[in-house]
């Protein structure tokens, strides 16, 4: 199966703090908090170290990191069991998220 040319997977994108950035300008769904829906948009679509530089000018905006989900609970307690979230759960822990 191969990928139509406009859905090709890009590889190796390049993330520097103008698109990071970016990822604050995302609309929330719907009965979504805002912020949590932007914590989770960043998480799905960044490495770590991005990510990390995505928490704090997240901060900087004057966001909420402890912003509550659908579900009822953080961002930071959605995320903690995840296998591979160790990264992404230390940049919200440094930033004061709970």
């Amino acid at each position: 199966m191969s990928l139509r040319k406009d859905k090709e997977k890009v590889l190796g994108e390049i993330f520097d703090e103008a698109r990071i950035r970016t990822f604050l300008d995302y609309t929330a769904p719907a009965g979504v908090n805002a912020d949590y829906h932007l914590l989770e948009k960043a998480y799905r679509g960044m490495r770590g170290e991005n990510f990390e530089t995505f928490v704090k000018l997240f901060v900087e905006a004057g966001k909420d990191l402890n912003a509550v989900g659908p579900e009822g609970k953080t961002f930071l307690q959605v995320i903690k069991p995840h296998r591979n979230s160790e990264e992404y759960v230390t940049a919200l822990e440094k930033a004061g998220a709970h």
